[in-house]
């Protein structure tokens, strides 16, 4: 559909209605979220109660986001209709939609997942470990100060079947969330790469938010930024992919099995290895694979990386469908940012 031409005014009402509904979702969240509350008689049993946790929370925001979206589309309905770009009489099921696998489709999804997983998340984890080692600690010291985490300390036959289960319950969560929520409904108020910047950067600054950590001050300040830097260009990777492709699937695969690889990394770290066994025993062959994967698939990595790059070059230019000024781009792009940032904040209080 054709955009209008949209002044500054706009733009702003736009994400103020975006920013409403959102706040209807993330009330939601925290309202299904009290039977998690339930679970604190679990506490005293460390690696059940934290498998539960995560899994509950799971199923708790596919329901907080399908029923919200409904009231929200009641609700907020008529007073931004004239604000919506995309038109979608059904936003529950525009967003349960992203969770089908076909039998036709499947291989593809699971394609895009693996080269997801081997070309991004484990690059960017390897560079950040080689080139910067006190990663490792870091994330080591905040993750494991929660007690839902507990399970980085068992024997290595618990701690694998609850990393499968809490890392993949994790992956559904912000996938649902960030991907199935913010980017998919937020491409229906802004266009798709201004959606893909708001949920990136909400994606980025829930990693950095682990500077609040009281485990944090221990470690310098700066890996934080590094870990908002990493997420917000897996965050953009992975919102690009199911706005393009329409498939949540490969985001919540190759996002759980990257935790659940670097969680292998923490937890032979705990057992006192260091960097260098672990990149020659668990990254080096990891590299190996990405490489082959990459000429394998060459063409199909090509074509992505062409229409993905085409798609940022004109984010970052004026819009000439809507004769866009060059402050009213520079404004248009410094809002995304600030309401990424405003979502982070929402989100961090409730």
């Amino acid at each position: 559909m054709a955009r209008k031409q949209s002044s500054t005014k706009k733009m702003i009402q736009q994400r103020l209605y975006f920013l409403l509904e959102t706040v209807l979702i993330f009330l939601g969240l925290f309202i299904t979220s009290i039977v998690l509350i339930a679970l604190s008689f679990l506490e005293s049993y460390d690696v059940i109660y934290g498998i539960t946790f995560y899994l509950v929370r799971a199923v708790t925001v596919i329901i907080a986001v399908t029923l919200f979206m409904y009231v929200s589309n009641f609700a907020l309905g008529r007073k931004r209709r004239d604000l919506i770009i995309e038109r979608d009489m059904s936003p529950s099921r525009n967003f349960l939609g992203l969770f089908g696998i076909k039998r036709s489709n499947f291989k593809y999804q699971l394609l895009y997942g693996i080269l997801i997983l081997f070309l991004v998340f484990i690059p960017i984890d390897f560079l950040g470990y080689f080139f910067v080692p006190e990663l490792l600690e870091y994330s080591a010291e905040v993750l494991t100060f929660n007690i839902s985490n507990s399970y980085f300390f068992e024997p290595y036959l618990i701690f694998l079947g609850s990393v499968i289960i809490i890392q993949f319950s994790v992956a559904f969560y912000e996938e649902s969330l960030t991907r199935g929520f913010l980017a998919n409904r937020g491409s229906d108020y802004v266009s798709k790469m201004s959606a893909v910047i708001i949920s990136s950067f909400y994606f980025g600054m829930g990693h950095f938010a682990y500077i609040f950590s009281p485990a944090s001050p221990r470690v310098p300040t700066i890996f934080p930024f590094i870990w908002l830097i990493q997420a917000f260009f897996v965050g953009v990777v992975l919102s690009m992919t199911v706005l393009r492709r329409r498939w949540i699937f490969p985001a919540i695969f190759a996002h759980g099995m990257n935790n659940i690889i670097s969680a292998h990394a923490i937890w032979n770290y705990l057992q006192g290895n260091d960097f260098m066994v672990l990149g020659l025993f668990l990254y080096l062959p990891l590299m190996v694979i990405g490489v082959v994967l990459l000429l394998l698939e060459f063409p199909l990595i090509k074509e992505s990386l062409s229409i993905g790059t085409k798609d940022l070059k004109l984010y970052f230019k004026n819009d000439a469908e809507i004769n866009e000024q060059t402050d009213s781009k520079i404004i248009r792009i410094m809002l995304d940012f600030l309401f990424g940032f405003l979502i982070f904040v929402m989100g961090f209080v409730f």
